[in-house]
């Protein structure tokens, strides 16, 4: 078995905690150093978490020479200058989605870490689940026959603090790049790129884009139809429709669940997954699989794919 991957985590807020915490579920991984603005909330990180190695500043994590791969938890602003500095210092990236502001940060980004031959990938999570594993599998064997129509939401109730990152727009506030990204990704994994994208919107209290229904169009004839709002739980289902079958995901489709897979005379087969944890790991494990194998990108998250996702954001944000 290869040595454990060894991360240097970029962030001390929620979402690097919950990643630190899953990969305790693989035995694939191994954290040896966190880096964050100030040295005591780096400090405070590592004691929880037992890491040896504690910076008072991104610089000086990823010039640890201790760390192969740096996870990039900040704000969506500071994705881009974040992972930059990563690879600049020779290295591989995780960068939490959405990957960056727009599309033209992520191809800037993209282009960098081609041009030095490092591993990157967004932190898509729900692309290496098991349920959406199985999914990929069923929509490759063709199970659901010519795909008609996806449908996917992602609805959240905040509480009302103008300087919570949801609607601070100093911290890339809105709906569309915290919560959409979630149904975009996924229907960008079933129909690729649309052709054709509308959208209505209407603001946060703070300005910023509060919930947001969106229509994509594609070559072959399919819709996608995706909302996301910050002001409500929403059911957080998606669907997949095509000529043959449909696949119905329960909420929340983008965290470890399960679905059900029903043709058209509605006969009803269910698919249960067990997982532990929220499921971070899963996309670590596909980190540690691509570096194992000189790869410097997943074939399962392309960066290609993931500058045609800001892309497609662009075209939503122009709505608002």
């Amino acid at each position: 078995m290869a040595a454990p991957l060894r991360w240097g985590i970029i962030s001390t807020g929620r979402i690097a905690h919950t990643f630190v915490s899953d990969l305790a579920f693989s035995g694939r991984h191994s954290v040896v150093a966190v880096g964050s603005r100030s040295l005591e909330s780096a400090t405070a990180f590592a004691d929880t978490y037992g890491i040896a190695n504690r910076h008072g500043s991104y610089a000086d994590l990823v010039r640890d020479p201790e760390v192969d791969v740096v996870y990039v938890g900040t704000p969506h602003p500071m994705h881009f200058d974040d992972a930059m500095l990563a690879v600049e210092h020779g290295k591989s990236v995780l960068v939490e989605k959405a990957f960056t502001m727009n599309a033209d940060e992520a191809r800037r980004l993209v282009a960098f870490a081609r041009e030095r031959g490092l591993f990157m990938m967004e932190a898509m999570w729900t692309r290496f689940l098991p349920h959406v594993v199985e999914i990929r599998r069923l929509l490759a064997e063709g199970v659901l026959g010519d795909i008609i129509n996806v449908e996917a939401d992602h609805g959240k109730w905040f509480e009302l603090d103008p300087n919570f990152r949801l609607f601070a727009p100093a911290l890339g506030g809105g709906a569309v790049l915290d919560l959409g990204v979630y149904p975009i990704s996924f229907a960008s994994m079933v129909l690729g790129p649309p052709e054709r994208v509308t959208a209505m919107a209407d603001p946060a209290f703070t300005g910023v884009d509060g919930q947001v229904s969106m229509i994509f169009g594609y070559v072959s004839g399919a819709q996608a139809i995706l909302t996301c709002t910050s002001g409500a739980r929403t059911p957080t289902r998606a669907s997949i429709s095509g000529t043959l079958a449909r696949i119905e995901i329960a909420g929340d489709f983008y965290a470890p669940t399960s679905f059900s897979l029903i043709d058209r005379s509605g006969e009803t087969q269910r698919f249960e997954f067990e997982t532990h944890g929220r499921g971070l790991h899963y996309e670590a494990d596909e980190v540690a699989r691509c570096l194992e194998a000189g790869l410097t990108e997943s074939p399962f998250m392309p960066l290609d794919e993931t500058v045609s996702i800001m892309e497609t954001m662009d075209q939503v944000q122009a709505f608002l």
